[in-house]
């Protein structure tokens, strides 16, 4: 039985340090451009390491190991603008209560 929208999938990982095979770059040069947003010396590394990798499981390591680089990079991200934006709803003024004046208890006792 499938689940239903709102349940989450029994192929969801809990893992916070895990991502699924979609998230991220899916070409090499993809995966390049997103890795010159980190730092130029994050991309010059990758392609000394990806030339250096023997074709194969090495290659593959290097590869998700930039990818999860990325991933984890592009989430920080997401996470600071969410406690950006939280902060400002923080700060926001608060609106006067337009009823206070029709409060009758007295606060005097």
């Amino acid at each position: 039985m499938s689940a239903l929208p709102h349940e989450p999938s029994p192929e969801t990982s809990s893992d916070p340090y895990g991502f699924e095979s979609v998230e991220g770059p899916q070409t090499l040069a993809e995966l390049r451009a997103a890795l010159e947003t980190i730092s130029p010396e994050v991309v010059t590394a990758f392609n000394a390491r990806l030339d250096a990798a023997t074709f194969g499981a090495d290659h593959v390591e290097v590869i998700a190991k930039a990818r999860r680089a990325v991933a984890f990079q592009e989430r920080a991200r997401a996470a600071a603008a969410e406690a950006a934006a939280q902060e400002a709803a923080a700060g926001a003024q608060a609106v006067d209560d337009p009823w206070a004046a029709l409060d009758v208890r007295d606060s005097s006792s």
